[in-house]
């Protein structure tokens, strides 16, 4: 049997009569349903997107930090941090993303959602690596793709491109150690070369 996917309009209107008072905002652009709900009601709404009969997304197939501090160049002015998760129901054939923001810029925290889909850990676990979101009721928050020593948080869009420190291995300390960066940061600029004939063209 052929289970087709849902009109984009029909999962919106049933996710708005799911969520009622929870839903902060609900878009379709190109035909994807995008959800806006406050941190404090985050996770019954994940919940109920999960549990609701005609909701029923099973999995959460993505979650991500986002940084809005220089959004549309520097005009945006809501809050910096966000956590975006595309969630998929398959058994009904739909498709949603949700997103959540930090009401702290400089201490941004959202419960986890690790105990409503058990793949959200390394999900999460990437989003404070690379953003510095807390994720409050992770059991293992820590570092996934930076080293343990790592200092700061590299996707954030305020972090320097050449980073703070550096590590090399001592030979005499026979260990790795880790020291201010050397690197002097310097803007790249491509050479343009001009030929009169290049191509045959004249």
């Amino acid at each position: 049997m052929t289970v087709f996917a849902i009109d984009p309009g029909v999962l919106k209107d049933t996710i708005t009569l799911a969520l009622g008072d929870k839903l902060k905002s609900i878009d379709v652009a190109l035909g994807e349903v995008t959800v806006l709900v406050n941190d404090s009601d985050y996770l019954e709404a994940m919940r109920t997107l999960r549990d609701a009969p005609g909701c029923k997304f099973e999995q959460l197939i993505d979650l991500c930090g986002v940084d809005y501090s220089t959004y549309r160049d520097g005009a945006w002015d809501g809050l910096r941090f966000c956590a975006v998760s595309h969630l998929l129901s398959v058994s009904l054939n739909q498709r949603v993303r949700v997103k959540v923001f930090c009401t702290d810029d400089d201490f941004p925290v959202l419960p986890s959602v690790m105990h409503i889909w058990a793949s959200a850990n390394w999900f999460e676990r990437e989003a404070f690596d690379l953003y510095g979101i807390v994720f409050e009721g992770h059991e293992d928050l820590r570092r996934i793709l930076t080293d343990y020593g790592f200092i700061g948080h590299p996707f954030r869009k305020d972090f320097p491109l050449s980073g703070y420190v550096e590590m090399r291995y001592d030979e005499e300390m026979k260990r790795v150690v880790y020291q201010p960066v050397s690197i002097e940061p310097r803007e790249v600029t491509p050479r343009i070369i001009r030929e009169e004939n290049y191509g045959g063209l004249h």
